[in-house]
């Protein structure tokens, strides 16, 4: 018997444009995002500094969708940003308060501004990407001072799930919960990447559901 074709989605996620600022962290931001685990599929040298093309995994390789952009600030958008952060003195001693609150809003809540997130299929995988971050967090020259990281775990319930979880090498002792359920959360906090408000950061969140749950952290929040 004949196997039946896989159907195309009528649509799917195409692509997402990311930047970096001076040249030089160009290739530091590349080398993150290949840590994340996206694959690089074209460097181009420009004067301004390297343009990079990636996609989610392999088999979006020849597609024209799952694809994250990588190239650095156009020098306007540079000027603009500059000029914001002369306008409310960011990171002096006169910070405008507005800033201050949302600089909090954001310790208390990474993923309450402008952020992008990858699911995973493997709870190993995503263990093994934190820990080598949080190692290179510390201890890589071209990363360290560059990135923090933040870890929500599901919310407590499902037996399977929490003792998973207790025993994670990485979620063991983190106290911090999702918005939901039968999943876990990555935060990567990054300069290396311009975006945001202020354009001086961006935080890439990693994602885990675990399977055969019919609710969890990405099908129905919980407050």
């Amino acid at each position: 018997m004949a196997t039946a074709a896989k159907e195309t989605p009528a649509r799917s996620m195409g692509h997402l444009a990311l930047h970096y600022g001076k040249a030089e962290d160009g290739p530091k931001a590349a080398k993150l995002l290949s840590l994340l685990g996206l694959v690089e599929t074209q460097v181009l040298p420009l004067p301004d500094g390297n343009f990079y093309r990636y996609v989610v995994d392999n088999e979006h390789f020849a597609r024209g969708d799952g694809i994250v952009y990588l190239s650095a600030l156009p020098e306007r958008q540079l000027k603009l940003i500059e000029a914001i952060h002369d306008t409310f003195k960011v990171g002096t001693d006169n910070e405008h308060e507005a800033v201050q609150g949302w600089r909090q809003m954001l310790i208390e809540d990474p993923e309450s501004s402008f952020h992008f997130g990858f699911l995973l299929n493997s709870l190993e995988d995503l263990e093994r990407i934190t820990l080598d971050l949080k190692e290179r967090a510390e201890n890589d020259p071209d990363l360290k001072g560059h990135i923090e990281i933040g870890l929500n775990r599901s919310r407590p319930g499902d037996p399977d799930v929490d003792a998973r979880l207790d025993a994670s090498p990485l979620f063991g002792d983190v106290t911090r919960c999702a918005y939901g359920r039968n999943g876990v959360q990555v935060f990567v906090k990054t300069d290396l990447l311009k975006a945001g408000q202020l354009g001086d950061g961006m935080v890439i969140e990693l994602d885990y559901v675990f399977p055969d749950r019919e609710n969890h952290i990405l099908s129905i929040v919980e407050m």
